[in-house]
C-alpha cells in the first residue's frame, strides 16, 4: 500500500508538472524530462538556480522540491492555505486538474503584484508552509534516504536515494520531538554535535500499521548498537563503541575509554539509520553454513544481486581486466577492490561478487576452480562470548529471534544473547550475583520477551556490519519499509536506476 502511494505522489507530480509547464509555453521536450523540467519551474519562476541543485541534497531536498512547486502554483493565482495544502498532500490530483483545466491560466511573473501581501513575503508564507509540511510527510508518510555504503551492493549501490515508506509497518511518533528540520542526528556543518535536544522524551508508540515487517523485506531502522558512540568523525557508527569497549587495549574498562574519548548517548530514534534486508523475524532460527543463509532448517532466500567473496585459482594465465572489469563489474585499480591478490598463494584470487558472476568465471579455460570464502575469525560475532559461542560470521548459529511473549532462560550459557534485550532494549535493571539473575531487584531464573525482534543481514556478505556482529533489532528501533529509488548516480546519472522498485 505504502509503495502504490509513493508511485501515485511521485507519478501525479511530474503529470501535473508536465502540463502545467507546457500551459505555461514550455515545450513537451522539456516539460516531460524529470528533473530537468523542475529547471524549467525555476526559470519560469524567477527562482535563483542554486536551488534547483539543493533538491539533490538528501532530506532536505524533499523541502526545496515542495516549496518550488508551491511558488509555481502560486504563479497561477493559487495563493492561499487551502491550495499549498492541496500541493502537499494531492498534487496527484491538483497539479493535473490545474495543467488540464480550461479555467485556470498561467499569469507568470506578474501574478503576485495584485495581492496585499508582497511577492517576498508570499515566498516566506510558502517556505513555512512547506517546512511544516516536509516534516510532517518526512515523520509519517515517507522519507529520503541516500545509500552510504557497499553493506547492500550490488542490490543498493552508494549514491541510491530511496524513498523509506513509513505506512506500511506504521509511522513512529517522534520520540524525541525537539530536533533541527531535515537533518537526522547531527548538524549539517557540525558532524559532532547533536540536532536535537534531550529535553522531552515521549515514549515509544507507531500509528496503526497496514503489515508487519516480512521476511526479506529491505528495511530501514535505527542501529541497535548506536545508542552509544565515540563522538569523533572516524568513529561514530563506523567503529561502534562498544567494539572499542570490548577491544584488548579497553577490556571493557569503561572508565579508561571515557578518560581517552568523548562519548555520546543518542535517544533511539537518534541513533544512525541503517538499511539492511530482514532475513529472520520473530521466532525465527537463522544459521549460517559455509557463507549460505538458513532459515528455520531450510535455505534462505539469496537476493539475485547479493555478493559474497569467492576464492578463485588459475592455471597461471592471467584473466583480463576488461573481463573482470566488463563482465563481473569490478574496477581492479579502484582503491578497495572487490578483487584481491591472495598473498603467499601463487595464481588465487579473493574475488567479492555475485553468484552469476562466478558462474562465469567458472566457464573460463583459465580458472581451475571458484569456491566461496570462509572467514575463520571466531570472536567478533554476537554475542561475543567464545566460551559458549564459537561462530564466524560464515559459520554462524543456531540463533532462534525472541518474540514478544517469548519465556527466555537466564544461565551462564545464555545470559549474553539476551542481556542487552533486558537491560538496554526493554529497560530493566540486570544484576548478577553469585551466578543468580535478578532483575529490577527480584531474583528470577527467566524472562518474559516484551517486544518482537528482527535479524538483519547486508546483501553484501563480507561487506556488512550487520546482526552477525551486534544482533537482535528491536521493533522500537524500525523506521520503515525501503521502497523505490528515485534517483541514482555514480560519475554520472544512471538512469536505469530512476524509479525502480527495491527487491
Amino acid at each position: 500500500m505504502g509503495y502504490i502511494l509513493l508511485i501515485l505522489y511521485w507519478l501525479g507530480w511530474h503529470i501535473g508538472i508536465f502540463l502545467m509547464l507546457k500551459k505555461a509555453g514550455v515545450s513537451n521536450a522539456k516539460a516531460i524530462l524529470p528533473i530537468y523540467n523542475t529547471w524549467e519551474v525555476v526559470e519560469l519562476c524567477g527562482i535563483s538556480k542554486i536551488w534547483f541543485w539543493i533538491q539533490f541534497i538528501p532530506i532536505l531536498g524533499q523541502f526545496v522540491s515542495l516549496w518550488i512547486s508551491i511558488i509555481f502554483v502560486m504563479h497561477f493565482k493559487k495563493v492561499g492555505l487551502v491550495h499549498h495544502s492541496l500541493v502537499v498532500l494531492m498534487p496527484f490530483i491538483y497539479l493535473p486538474y490545474i495543467g488540464l483545466s480550461s479555467t485556470e491560466k498561467w499569469h507568470g511573473k506578474d501574478a503576485l503584484q495584485h495581492y496585499h501581501k508582497s511577492a517576498s513575503r508570499e515566498w516566506i508564507d510558502a517556505a513555512v508552509f512547506a517546512v511544516v509540511a516536509a516534516t510532517l510527510i518526512r515523520t509519517f508518510i515517507f522519507e529520503a534516504y541516500v545509500i552510504p555504503t557497499e553493506s547492500m551492493e550490488k542490490t543498493l549501490l552508494v549514491n541510491d536515494f530511496l524513498f523509506v515508506d513509513k505506512i506500511t509497518y506504521g509511522a513512529r511518533i517522534p520520540q524525541t520531538p525537539l530536533s533541527f528540520p531535515f537533518v537526522h542526528n547531527t548538524l549539517p556543518m557540525a558532524p559532532t554535535t547533536p540536532s536535537y535536544l534531550k529535553w522531552i522524551q515521549l515514549d515509544y508508540k507507531r500509528l496503526p500499521q497496514i503489515r508487519n515487517i516480512n521476511r526479506n523485506d529491505v528495511v530501514v531502522f535505527n542501529f541497535p548498537a548506536g545508542d552509544t558512540i565515540i563522538n569523533l568523525p572516524e568513529f561514530g557508527s563506523k567503529i561502534p563503541y562498544y567494539d572499542v569497549l570490548r577491544s584488548p587495549e579497553y577490556n571493557n574498562n569503561r572508565e579508561k575509554l571515557l578518560n581517552d574519548y568523548p562519548i555520546l548517548v543518542h535517544p533511539v530514534d537518534k541513533t544512525d539509520n541503517y538499511i539492511k534486508r530482514c532475513v529472520g523475524v520473530p521466532g525465527d532460527i537463522i544459521e549460517v553454513k559455509g557463507s549460505h543463509l538458513w532459515v528455520n532448517g531450510k535455505p534462505g532466500m539469496a537476493a539475485p544481486f547479493s555478493q559474497t567473496e569467492f576464492i578463485v585459482k588459475t592455471n597461471g594465465t592471467a584473466i583480463s581486466e576488461d573481463y573482470i572489469q566488463d563482465s563481473i563489474g569490478i574496477n581492479i585499480n579502484e582503491a578497495g577492490s572487490d578483487f584481491q591478490i591472495m598473498e603467499g598463494v601463487s595464481n588465487t584470487f579473493k574475488i567479492n561478487m555475485t553468484a552469476a558472476a562466478a558462474e562465469k568465471l567458472k566457464k573460463l579455460p583459465q580458472v581451475v576452480s571458484v569456491e566461496y570464502y570462509d572467514d575463520k575469525v571466531v570472536g567478533n560475532t554476537f554475542p561475543n562470548d567464545i566460551t559458549h559461542f564459537t561462530w564466524t560470521v560464515d559459520n554462524y548459529g543456531p540463533i532462534q529471534i525472541p518474540k514478544k511473549g517469548d519465556v527466555i532462560q537466564l544461565n551462564d550459557s545464555t545470559i549474553q544473547l539476551y542481556r542487552r534485550l533486558i537491560s538496554n532494549y526493554e529497560h530493566n535493571a540486570l544484576d548478577e550475583k553469585q551466578g543468580k539473575y535478578f532483575i529490577n531487584g527480584v531474583e528470577t531464573s527467566t524472562y518474559i520477551v516484551k517486544q518482537n525482534y528482527y535479524w538483519m543481514m547486508g546483501d553484501n556478505r563480507h561487506r556488512s556490519q550487520d546482526s552477525r556482529y551486534w544482533g537482535y533489532v528491536p521493533e522500537t528501533h524500525i523506521v520503515g519499509r525501503a521502497a523505490m529509488i528515485w534517483f541514482s548516480y555514480s560519475k554520472s546519472i544512471r538512469w536505469n536506476r530512476l524509479f525502480s522498485q527495491i527487491k
